[in-house]
């Protein structure tokens, strides 16, 4: 009761710390488009000076907090409490804060130190990466697109589960405070009050219990249960990815235009996802087959882990922790497969299974580019994303804690002001997100392409380099000139 008084006292300003994030994402998102060298940099440094002021404000915590009456409780005495303030007044929980932003900040700079030269080509691929949505603008709010059919998806399983779980029959039973010969036993509402358990038990009442039955539709409700999540499963997987490949097609269509921005369609979203539902919408509905199925028997196996917690037998539980894991890892490699296989069905109009094929090959060709330089722009897009909610979550923390004098006032009277904190730097994580898979879609499509194009493409008039004169020259390749016809 109490957090949803906090809700109500704060979400106005909830909301408006979205609206922040949002706007400070949009912003990065335009600085990148025409800043986007520099604009790493900076992201770097200050997610390393973010990290640096949260490890100093940990220490500050921390120093002020000794020789204060219970501060030396440790966190196992402490135990497990609802309100998370008392945590914040223990120097343990500040010494561990400390510990792990030190240590965050000291991987970072590794392995920007180990990194640098990747770093280099990294940076040329997100600058390429802006420049294709700078002509791209209308992929920023295709995601919107993916969120309503997502919502539709999530609205018609959420309303099929409520239908299913409450189709049995209703099931009556006698309440009575005290015992009596027919209490708690199965009664009819609409003659109850004319039968003997009425007349023994006067007191009583007729009242719902549950829902159930014993028919073979009620014996098997369970299943259908499972084949609506099958289902849930496999049309969000398609929605995903119908996003995906309609946003390759999109930024592929950059890729390989020879003269940029000349030779770009002029609606180049409109004509991938047109492309998508025309050609390819069997494809897209097979790879979100294959992963549906593998998060099926996830939810089959923690369904199981979930009935067998009494159980005592220690092999067939770790038989299943194994399993668990093995489908968590299945899950994991299917996703990234499917993800440049809808790449190359976009660039190429290929089916599933020799894009997947395709796509694979080409990636192990290029292995070490692929573990060094694609996980190097993930990891810089996610210090982006770190960085948005490092500066929402900041400001939201001071602002909910009252430590703003300007406007200390303003600030609602909350009982746990963590609450919208909370609330504020999930969402804020989301909105980030959001705007940056975009940008991570249009890296690992421009990677891909780069790949290809290297391969297929030696530099000389006949077949020149598709790529841009930045990454040309990174690489200290060149185009020929074509030859004069003089």
């Amino acid at each position: 009761m109490r957090i949803f008084e906090d809700y109500t006292q704060s979400w106005y300003w909830i909301v408006l710390g979205l609206v922040i994030a949002m706007v400070v994402s949009l912003i990065f998102i335009v600085l990148l488009r025409y800043l986007a060298g520099i604009m790493v940099w900076v992201m770097i440094v200050l997610v390393i000076l973010v990290i640096g002021y949260g490890i100093f404000h940990c220490y500050m915590e921390f120093a002020s907090l000794k020789g204060e009456p219970g501060a030396d409780v440790t966190i196992r005495d402490l135990g497990v409490q609802t309100d998370f303030s008392v945590y914040l007044q223990i120097r343990q929980t500040w010494l561990a804060f400390m510990i792990i932003l030190a240590i965050v900040e000291v991987i970072i700079i590794l392995l920007l130190i180990f990194l640098r030269k990747r770093i280099l080509i990294a940076i040329a691929l997100i600058k390429e990466a802006s420049r294709a949505i700078g002509y791209v603008m209308s992929s920023l709010f295709y995601p919107l697109l993916t969120f309503v059919l997502l919502a539709v998806v999530i609205a018609y399983w959420a309303i099929t589960a409520v239908f299913l779980s409450t189709s049995n029959e209703q099931v009556y039973k006698v309440f009575n405070n005290s015992e009596c010969e027919y209490s708690r036993e199965i009664c009819d509402p609409k003659t109850f009050n004319t039968s003997n358990m009425s007349a023994q038990c006067p007191d009583a009442e007729c009242l719902f219990a549950f829902y159930g039955g014993e028919t073979l539709y009620h014996k098997y409700l369970i299943l259908f249960q499972f084949y609506n999540i099958f289902l849930f499963f496999w049309c969000a997987n398609f929605v995903t990815a119908l996003g995906q490949v309609t946003l390759s097609g999109a930024f592929a269509s950059y890729y390989w235009a020879f003269k940029k921005p000349e030779d770009i369609p002029a609606y180049p979203i409109f004509s991938s996802l047109g492309r998508a539902l025309r050609y390819h919408t069997g494809s897209l509905a097979f790879g979100s087959l294959i992963l549906s199925l593998v998060q099926v028997i996830r939810v089959l196996l923690e369904y199981l882990d979930q009935k067998l917690k009494g159980a005592q037998n220690k092999c067939a539980q770790f038989i299943l922790k194994c399993m668990k894991c093995c489908f968590w890892c299945l899950e994991k490699c299917i996703k990234f497969l499917n993800r440049n296989a809808y790449i190359m069905i976009a660039i190429y109009g290929k089916s599933f299974c020799p894009s997947a094929r395709d796509a694979f090959f080409l990636l192990m060709r290029n292995i070490i580019r692929v573990a060094v330089l694609d996980k190097v722009t993930d990891f810089l897009l996610f210090l982006g994303k770190l960085l948005i909610i490092g500066i929402v979550g900041i400001f939201s923390f001071f602002f909910f804690s009252g430590r703003i004098r300007a406007v200390e006032e303003a600030a609602p009277s909350l009982n746990y002001y963590w609450v919208p904190i909370l609330t504020v730097v999930v969402g804020s994580y989301l909105i980030a997100h959001g705007f940056f898979s975009v940008y991570a879609m249009c890296v690992d499509t421009l990677f891909l392409c780069f790949l290809d194009d290297l391969e297929r493409n030696d530099g000389s008039a006949e077949r020149p380099y598709f790529m841009s004169q930045n990454l040309l020259s990174l690489l200290k390749k060149s185009n020929d000139e074509p030859k004069s016809l003089d």
